[in-house]
C-alpha cells in the first residue's frame, strides 16, 4: 500500500459533492490515503472487469487510469467491478473507506448502485451520482461512529468532513467482515445509453475530522434542512403564504385543449363509448378508452394524500393510556393521527429517543394549534421506533400556507390546488394510493388501492420485504378480500372517473436468479405440515395427483420419503432435481393462480364496471409464474419499476403475455433539494430530475404494451423519514413547504404536451 496525504482540488467537487457539504462543513486539514490500485501496470488493470463492455488504460498526464466502457442500452444491468486479490485487510485500520475517482465525459449524469462485497458473501449497497462531465473522488464507509448508529433515517448526514462524495447507504450489511475486502462494484440499471467512465487511484481514505452533532438541529420549523440552503427553501410564513398565491393566479382548472372532459385524446381516433373506463388494442397498440371513447393514456403522480408525510418524533406515551384512546383517532392504514386538539386529554408524554428529539430545532407546544398535526405510530416497519409520536410538517404547513387552523377548510383548498396542478401540468389522471377525498369531485380521474389484511395464515418466500404472503387456500382469505373490494366499491361509488383498483403492492412473491430464491414459497411451504398450512395441503394433493405413488415422486426428486404422510408433516429440501424445478413451477402457479382468481372475482362480482389491475410487481419480487397467472385475472398487468426507462431488454415478456401495462411506480431525486437522499435513482440537480423523468416517460410511451405511467410520488418524504421506515427521499413533485420543484414540473409539461401524438406515432 502506498500512503500518501492530500488535498482536493475545487475542480474535483461535483454538484453531488456540493450538495453533501453543507450537512457538515468543509474541512480544512488533508485527507490521509492508502492507495491501494493505481492501474500503473497490466495486472493492476486486469483486476477491473466489465459485465458488458470493456476495459483498457487510458493515459493522462498523472499517468494511467482505467478506461471502463459499458454497452448500456443493450443490457439490463451493467457494471464494472474492482477485484481485491488477495482481498484487502482493513481490520486494523479503524475508521475507514474505500474511495476512487471516477471521470464521467458524457453528457449525461450516471445513477450507480455500488456494492461492497467481503470474503464471506455478505454485502454492503450504497448508490451514488456521477455528474455529467464531470471528475470527482467518491467513497464507501466501510468503519465508521455513524455506522454504529440507527437513527431511523434511511440515510444520514455525512458526519465526516471532507470534499469526497459519499456513497448513500442503501442496504444490505452495515459491518462488513473487514478482514477480507474482496471486491467493489458499480452497476447501471436500466439505462437507455451506453456509458464510459475512467477510474484510478482505488484507495483507502480516514477521517480526519469527525462531527459528533451530524444529526443535531437538523430540521427547521417548516420540516427542511436547517443547516443549508437549496431550492424552494422557505424562510418564513409570510414568503409561504406570497408563493401560494402567487401560483394559484397561474393555475387552470380545465384539461389543456385537444384534451375530452376525462383527459382522452380528443382529437384521436374515437372509439366504443362504454361511460367507464376500459381496455382495448388500437393498430397494434394497448390503450385504456375513456368513458366517451377516446383514447387514453394514464400519465400521473402517485401517493397524493396525507399518509407518509408523518416523521417520528422521538417522543412516545404510556402504552396504557395509548390503548384506552378512542379507535377513530388512530386510522387503521397508518397508525397514524393521534387527535392532539388543544381540548383533548392527553397521555404522559416522556422522550423515549434523544438523537431524534434532537434533531428538531422546533415542534409545537401541546397547546399550539399546530399541535394537530402531530400523531401516533402503532407499529414501524423498519427502524429503531417501533411506536412512538409523529408529526407531519407538510400539513402544518399547509395550514400555514391557507392560513387556518381548521382542516376542514385548509383540506379541500389543498385537494382543489392539486387537481388543479395535475390539470395545469397535463397530467391525465392519478396514480396509486389517492386520498378517498378526490374521489367525488368528478374532475380528474383516479385510481383506488386496497390492501387485503386479517387474520388469515401466510406463507413466506424467504425474502418477506414487506411482509409474508397471504394464503389464498385459508378460507378466510377470500372473506378478506370481498370485504376489502366491498369498502373499495363503497367509496368510489361506481363513479365513471374510476379508472380501476390496485389490491396490494410489492409482494414477495418469489426472486429470480435461483432456484431457492424464484421458488421459495414451494419450498418454505413444503417444510411445513399439512394442518399448518392449507396451501401445503393443496400441493401435497397436487402432488398426489400428479406422481401416483410416493416412489413415481422418489424417482423423479431423487428422494427417499418413506410416505405421502411423511411428505405432510414437513421437508426441508435443498438440492433440487429438474423434476422437482418442474413440479415447484407448477405449484407456485397453483399458488398464484388461487390469488388472483380470489381477487379478480371480487373485484367482478362488487365492482364489474371497473378494472382490477393487479398487484403492482416489483421487478425484483416477480417469476414468469406469478405473470402468467395474474395474466389470465386482471385488466391491466401494473409493474414499479425503479430504473432509467424502459428497454426490450427487460421487458420481452411483454409481447408474450401480450396483456395492456402500466408501471405504478418510479422516480428519481436529487441532493440539490436539501433531503439527505435523492431516493432510488439519483440524478445530479433538480434540472436533470427533469431529464431523466422524460427519458423514461418517454420510454414508456414508446412501448407498445403499456397504457400508463405513474410517478412515485407527489410530495417529497420527511427530512427525517417517514415514521413507517425512515425513507427520507427527493422523490416529490413538491417539497415539504408544498413549493413545485419547477424544472421537474416543467419538464412533466413539455412531455404531457406531446404525450398522445407521441404514443400514436404521429
Amino acid at each position: 500500500m502506498k500512503t500518501t496525504t492530500t488535498q482536493p482540488s475545487t475542480q474535483q467537487l461535483t454538484a453531488l459533492s456540493l450538495a453533501l457539504l453543507f450537512i457538515s462543513g468543509c474541512s480544512e486539514d488533508p485527507v490521509t490515503e492508502e492507495v491501494l490500485i493505481d492501474f500503473e501496470n497490466e495486472a493492476e488493470l486486469a483486476s477491473v472487469t466489465v459485465n458488458h463492455g470493456t476495459v483498457t488504460a487510458h493515459e493522462h498526464e498523472g499517468g494511467t487510469a482505467a478506461r471502463v466502457d459499458m454497452a448500456s442500452a443493450s443490457n439490463h444491468i451493467t457494471a464494472f467491478e474492482i477485484a481485491a486479490e488477495p482481498p484487502w485487510d482493513l481490520s486494523t485500520k479503524g475508521a475507514v473507506a474505500l474511495a476512487l475517482d471516477i471521470q464521467n465525459p458524457g453528457p449525461t449524469s450516471a445513477s450507480f448502485y455500488v456494492t461492497t462485497t467481503d470474503s464471506t458473501g455478505q454485502m454492503q449497497i450504497r448508490t451514488t451520482v456521477v455528474p455529467a462531465e464531470s471528475n470527482g473522488t467518491y467513497f464507501v464507509e466501510l468503519s465508521s461512529p455513524a455506522l454504529e448508529i440507527d437513527s431511523g433515517i434511511r440515510s444520514d448526514p455525512l458526519s465526516w468532513k471532507t470534499d469526497y462524495t459519499m456513497a448513500i447507504w442503501r442496504g444490505g450489511t452495515r459491518k462488513l467482515e473487514l478482514s477480507g475486502i474482496r471486491s467493489l462494484r458499480f452497476d447501471v440499471r436500466g439505462v437507455l445509453e451506453d456509458k464510459s467512465f475512467i477510474i484510478d487511484n482505488v484507495r483507502l481514505i480516514f477521517p480526519s475530522d469527525y462531527d459528533e452533532n451530524y444529526l443535531a438541529g437538523l430540521v427547521d420549523e417548516y420540516g427542511q434542512n436547517a443547516k443549508n440552503d437549496f431550492a424552494n427553501r422557505i424562510a418564513s410564513t409570510e414568503e409561504l403564504v406570497a408563493a401560494g398565491e402567487q401560483e394559484l393566479a397561474q393555475l387552470a382548472s380545465e384539461p389543456p385543449p385537444g384534451r375530452s372532459r376525462f383527459g382522452g385524446w380528443a382529437d384521436g381516433p374515437r372509439l366504443e363509448a362504454t361511460g367507464y373506463f376500459r381496455t382495448e388494442q388500437h393498430d397494434g397498440k394497448w390503450w385504456l378508452v375513456d368513458p366517451e371513447g377516446h383514447l387514453f393514456f394514464s400519465n400521473g403522480i402517485a401517493n397524493v394524500r396525507m399518509s407518509n408525510t408523518q416523521t417520528m418524533t422521538g417522543y412516545d406515551f404510556d402504552a396504557a393510556a395509548i390503548e384506552q384512546r378512542s379507535g377513530a383517532d388512530l386510522t387503521p392504514e397508518d397508525s397514524e393521527g393521534l387527535n392532539r386538539a388543544p381540548n383533548h386529554a392527553w397521555p404522559t408524554r416522556y422522550v423515549s429517543s434523544e438523537l431524534r428529539a434532537n434533531m428538531f430545532t422546533w415542534l409545537p407546544q401541546l397547546e399550539h394549534p399546530l399541535a394537530q398535526h402531530y400523531g401516533y405510530r402503532r407499529d414501524s416497519h423498519s427502524g429503531p421506533l417501533k411506536t412512538g409520536e409523529t408529526f407531519s410538517f407538510y400539513r402544518a404547513n399547509l395550514a400555514r400556507k391557507f392560513e387556518s387552523d381548521d382542516p376542514q377548510e385548509f383540506m379541500p383548498k389543498w385537494r382543489d390546488v392539486t387537481v388543479d396542478r395535475m390539470l395545469s401540468w397535463g397530467f391525465t389522471s392519478f396514480g396509486n394510493w389517492i386520498d378517498p377525498m378526490f374521489y367525488q369531485l368528478d374532475r380528474f380521474p383516479y385510481f383506488a388501492n386496497g390492501w387485503i389484511i386479517g387474520d388469515f395464515k401466510t406463507v413466506s418466500s424467504g425474502n418477506d420485504y414487506w411482509a409474508p404472503l397471504p394464503d389464498p387456500f385459508d378460507p378466510l382469505f377470500e372473506e378478506r378480500a370481498y370485504a376489502t373490494v366491498r369498502q373499495i366499491a363503497a367509496e368510489v361509488q361506481d363513479n365513471p372517473w374510476f379508472i380501476g383498483v390496485f389490491i396490494d403492492n410489492e409482494k414477495s412473491w418469489g426472486v429470480m436468479g435461483s432456484v431457492g430464491t424464484q421458488y421459495g414459497v414451494v419450498i418454505n411451504t413444503l417444510a411445513r405440515t399439512d394442518d399448518d398450512s392449507p396451501t401445503k395441503a393443496r400441493f401435497t394433493r397436487w402432488l398426489k395427483s400428479r406422481h401416483g405413488d410416493i416412489d413415481a415422486l422418489n424417482a423423479g426428486w431423487q428422494a427417499d420419503f418413506e410416505s405421502w404422510e411423511e411428505l405432510s408433516a414437513g421437508v426441508a429440501i435443498t438440492d433440487f432435481t429438474d423434476a422437482m424445478t418442474d413440479d415447484f413451477s407448477a405449484l407456485l402457479a397453483l399458488f398464484a393462480e388461487e390469488y388472483f382468481r380470489i381477487v379478480a372475482g371480487a373485484v367482478d362480482q362488487l365492482m364489474p364496471n371497473h378494472m382490477y389491475l393487479g398487484a403492482r410487481f416489483a421487478d425484483w419480487g416477480m417469476t414468469p409464474e406469478l405473470r402468467s397467472a395474474a395474466a389470465r385475472h386482471v385488466d391491466v398487468m401494473s409493474y414499479n419499476f425503479y430504473r432509467e426507462g424502459i428497454s426490450d431488454v427487460f421487458w420481452s415478456f411483454l409481447a408474450d403475455i401480450d396483456m395492456p401495462s402500466i408501471i405504478g411506480e418510479f422516480h428519481n431525486g436529487s441532493l440539490d433539494s436539501g433531503l439527505l437522499n435523492p431516493g432510488l435513482i439519483h440524478a445530479e440537480s433538480q434540472t436533470d430530475r427533469g431529464r431523466k423523468y422524460a427519458e423514461y416517460v418517454n420510454s414508456v410511451l414508446d412501448n407498445d404494451w403499456f397504457v400508463g405511467v405513474h410517478w412515485f410520488q407527489y410530495i417529497d418524504s420527511p427530512l427525517t423519514g417517514r415514521a413507517l421506515d425512515g425513507e427520507n427521499y427527493n422523490v416529490g413533485f413538491v417539497s415539504v413547504t408544498d413549493q413545485p420543484y419547477e424544472p421537474l414540473v416543467e419538464a412533466a409539461k413539455e412531455v404531457n404536451a406531446n404525450l398522445y401524438e407521441r404514443r400514436f406515432g404521429r
